[in-house]
């Protein structure tokens, strides 16, 4: 019997897909989406655009979730290293699921609000993480997904000033907190937060109102459309990581430079410490270090290096590997994020891509790349 093909699934589109197209948008195949990489004006204009004035970003492929319930922050935190019961009502905080192993399952950001907890994972992810806390926690809360609802962001230095002609109230919120807003008539409900570096706000919308969101945000001086092209390499120079190329299960949260959203009271010794997947393989990195780090790279040579490229030291032995590369645009230098054994991880280290054969010099770098202009308060 000759093996059959299996059908390819249709792609989904977003609640946008109608004014991507009326745009001009070149789509693309992601997670399962059609999804813009970019719009005619180009990347590079986009990016300028992000980090200049403002950007509007469809994320709607991205799942919602609302965990309901008295015992869903305590439910959560068995499944997170983070600390979900001390989060404040209308505040946000980034966190990530892991596994057995101490492997990031996914990322995910978690906003309290008064009735439950929003919680945002990543598109190729969701039905995954939507399996994996009912699994979990189903019987300690209610799991309950959102896709009548829309997620845009609007993003750059500007993004507060076109939101406010909408509703003056925005600008009061500060990075990583959010609130329930009428928007052109639209019950919205904003965070300030974004995966740019940039100040701005991802708004969760009804899908069905979405689309006519998006067009009155458009027809703001400050504002312009953006795709995901922009959008990695507005993350890359901020140092942010993509699952499922800079992190993934086989990379832990210290091996990825998140320790810092590993709260004191979840570490070892804290008063709600471990209790959740990996959690002795995470506290032992904690204490001891690990073997391998994620690090910022620049190139010595106006070379791009991509993903997946070989990492070797000055004699050729294998160091590790890039995860993500570019040239950066507002950098104006190529850049890179990769993992590299831990002794080679040190400011200003040298080592070299293995590009079509050559070592090109690349040096160990901080991150992030271009600062981060988050509105703290």
């Amino acid at each position: 019997m000759s093996a059959t093909a299996s059908p390819v699934p249709p792609l989904l589109t977003t609640p946008l897909h109608s004014l991507h197209l009326e745009l001009g948008a070149k789509m693309v195949p992601f997670a399962g989406y059609a999804m813009p990489v970019n719009y005619p004006q180009g990347i590079l204009a986009e990016h300028r655009q992000c980090r200049d004035s403002a950007a509007l970003f469809d994320v709607s492929h991205m799942g919602q979730l609302r965990l309901v319930g008295d015992d869903a922050a305590r439910a959560l935190e068995s499944l997170v290293p983070v600390d979900i019961v001390g989060l404040g009502v209308g505040r946000q905080r980034y966190g990530f699921f892991t596994d057995a192993s101490g492997g990031l399952l996914d990322d995910l950001m978690i906003t309290r609000r008064e009735d439950d907890l929003l919680v945002i994972v990543n598109a190729a992810c969701k039905d995954a993480d939507t399996k994996h806390l009912v699994t979990h926690i189903g019987h300690r809360c209610s799991v309950v997904p959102m896709p009548e609802r829309a997620l845009v962001a609007l993003q750059g230095p500007k993004a507060v000033v076109a939101l406010s002609r909408l509703e003056p109230a925005v600008a009061k919120l500060t990075f990583m907190t959010g609130g329930a807003f009428r928007l052109h008539g639209i019950d919205c409900y904003l965070t300030r937060s974004g995966y740019t570096g940039e100040d701005g706000f991802e708004i969760s919308v009804p899908a069905a109102q979405a689309e006519a969101l998006a067009r009155v945000l458009l027809e703001q001086p400050e504002v312009r459309p953006a795709g995901l092209g922009a959008r990695d390499t507005l993350r890359l120079e901020a140092g942010l990581c993509l699952y499922g190329h800079d992190i993934h299960a086989t990379t832990t949260p210290v091996e990825a430079g998140l320790s810092w959203a590993i709260q004191k009271v979840r570490r070892a010794g804290g008063a709600r410490a471990g209790g959740y997947p990996g959690a002795d393989v995470i506290d032992g990195q904690l204490a001891t270090g690990p073997s391998n780090k994620r690090v910022g790279l620049v190139g010595l040579e106006r070379v791009p290096v991509r993903e997946g490229t070989e990492l070797v030291d000055a004699h050729g032995r294998r160091l590790g590997h890039v995860t993500s590369g570019t040239l950066g645009p507002t950098v104006n230098q190529p850049i890179a994020m990769a993992y590299v054994a831990a002794n080679h991880a040190a400011v200003a280290h040298e080592v070299y891509a293995v590009v079509r054969g050559k070592p090109l010099p690349m040096r160990v770098s901080p991150l992030p790349f271009a600062p981060h202009r988050y509105v703290r308060g």
